[in-house]
């Protein structure tokens, strides 16, 4: 049998059936403002910071977790990974004009050893020098972040109420040039659509995920796992942890947030591109198949319908104006979420093509043995 417009159209039509109804209502995109109950007793915490090359970010994000409003005990360590722009120097400065220099350390990430990616490491480090103190949970905190005052809090009271064992924070990345308008939201909405957080926050569904920077994990969470070890040569090290705890039986939690806010600024196209190509690959599993399916997915889902509109004008109407429907509706939360005008939606499509380009590049990097490239390292195995 041909394939006709109407036979065409319905292969989209009916990917979006089941991406608006089925796929865990990732659209619905709601920043964590619930009012939350303080626990009788603040538990101890301590916030790990690896750092590499963050002299542009290091001195704000490290003033805004110096200044956390937690009622409880906590202290800062900052871990520098072999920086050459005096990220170190920086933080410590950092510390002592916000006058916390007793809650802030500054130490120097050791030499990474095989099979370790260099954040990853750089957290053990910290938990390594720190195996005296016995805090009740670590928040991972990543250096190029400014957190909100209330951040450790919320995040405190939500493990405490829920039982959680990791609960983590996705951050609020800047949207004020066109490529952040382009391409940011959909960062975002593609995250939550592979995603999507009430998949995470359910024990019944395998799907797991946090955002790096931001983690609070339960320490006997993170020994349960065997440590950092567990997750030491992953590029995705945050969802990694989130699997590894998942796994292991623990409950974990993902959510959004206005106030903490990404200081690293995506001014140009390239620069967005490098994100994604970094971990694109890495996320199909370094699979050359699921590069292929992939591809094919972005483009009969984004691409297809409105190929048939032009292609076909008049014909398969209703099937392709449902789906283009469906597709602008799913991502007007997002939009709303960044503070942006639903005329956005419409540019979705080519969205949607950038991403398959940059997973593509990111393919290529890694058959040339630059995967997972990050400050100067390609972090991903080699291809053999």
């Amino acid at each position: 049998m041909p394939l006709t417009p109407t036979l065409l159209a319905a292969i989209p039509f009916a990917s979006w059936l089941y991406l608006f109804f089925a796929r865990g209502n990732f659209w619905q995109v709601h920043e964590d403002t619930a009012e939350l109950k303080s626990p009788k007793r603040w538990p101890r915490v301590v916030v790990i910071v690896p750092a590499r090359d963050e002299a542009e970010n290091i001195s704000r994000s490290v003033a805004s977790l110096a200044r956390q409003d937690y009622p409880g005990e906590f202290s800062v360590a900052v871990v520098d990974d072999h920086s050459s722009d005096g990220t170190a120097e920086l933080a410590r400065k950092a510390a002592e004009e916000s006058a916390a220099l007793r809650r802030v350390t500054v130490q120097s990430s050791g030499e990474l050893p095989p099979g370790w990616t260099g954040k990853v490491w750089a957290t053990n480090e910290a938990l390594a020098a720190g195996e005296d103190r016995t805090p009740e949970y670590f928040w991972l905190a990543d250096a190029d972040i400014e957190q909100a005052p209330d951040t450790l809090r919320r995040l405190v009271c939500r493990a405490e109420k829920d039982a959680l064992d990791l609960a983590s924070l996705m951050a609020l990345l800047p949207v004020k040039a066109l490529p952040e308008k382009l391409l940011v939201p959909p960062y975002l909405y593609f995250f939550l659509m592979i995603y999507p957080p009430s998949w995470v926050a359910d024990p019944r569904v395998p799907t797991a995920a946090a955002a790096g920077g931001s983690i609070l994990m339960r320490r006997e969470a993170l020994e349960r796992i065997g440590g950092m070890a567990a997750v030491r040569g992953e590029v995705i090290e945050d969802c990694a942890l989130a699997a590894a705890v998942k796994k292991s039986g623990g409950k974990i939690w993902l959510g959004l947030t206005r106030t903490s806010v990404s200081l690293r600024r995506y001014t140009r196209f390239g620069e967005i591109r490098d994100l994604i190509a970094r971990v694109a690959y890495t996320e199909l599993r370094y699979s050359f198949l699921l590069l292929l399916g992939s591809l094919a997915a972005l483009f009969v889902v984004y691409l297809l319908p409105w190929v048939i509109f032009f292609a076909y004008p008049g014909e398969a109407w209703l099937l392709v104006d449902t789906t283009v429907a469906f597709m602008a509706a799913s991502f007007v939360g997002t939009l709303k979420f960044y503070g942006l005008s639903w005329v956005w939606a419409l540019t979705l499509p080519a969205a949607a093509l950038f991403y398959a380009y940059a997973t593509l590049v990111s393919a290529v990097r890694y058959w040339l043995g630059r995967g997972g490239q990050w400050k100067g390292r390609a972090q991903a195995p080699h291809k053999h």
